[in-house]
């Protein structure tokens, strides 16, 4: 594994652990030069996902797309990154397990917005905002007010 900080080909493993989700492996490194540390990701390589967009245009799935998303939702929230990584690899585990090999983009939205409703509401109604792409004030008003009357619901009983 090349050293992302000289370049050198020598490094060696000074720990190994399954992800949450136990598709991926965390391997933390050290480089045998310079004794810089650095994280790498073992996947299996496994066939693409295609996304079908709205417009109709197909193109593979990108994990990182999703992360860089609920991130930006997630902004200055007091939210772990290893939070929303587990998100995105659970996300993709299901889609690789549960579908074809062509998903909407509107299904895997969906997905998503489950997920962040249960993690945090703020972040939930930023995401919501860009992927349902409301029209007006009042489709995201009554998106609040449906999002308020469930969980008013689910406290009750």
């Amino acid at each position: 594994m090349k050293c992302p900080y000289c370049g050198e080909l020598d490094t060696r493993v000074l720990d190994s652990r399954a992800t949450q989700v136990s598709s991926a492996i965390r391997r933390r490194r050290q480089c045998i030069s310079c004794n810089n540390r650095f994280s790498t990701m073992e996947k299996i390589d496994e066939d693409p996902i295609v996304v079908i967009k709205r417009d109709g245009r197909r193109e593979l799935f990108d994990s990182g797309k999703i992360l860089r998303g609920l991130l930006l939702a997630g902004q200055k929230r007091n939210i772990s990154l290893s939070c929303w990584e587990e998100v995105v690899e659970s996300l993709e585990q299901e889609l690789r397990s549960s579908y074809t090999k062509e998903v909407a983009a509107d299904l895997i939205g969906d997905i998503v917005l489950k997920r962040l409703r249960s993690i945090d509401e703020v972040a939930y109604v930023r995401f919501a905002s860009v992927f349902r792409q409301f029209p007006d004030v009042e489709t995201f008003k009554a998106e609040l007010e449906e999002m308020l009357r469930e969980k008013k619901r689910n406290t009750r009983g």
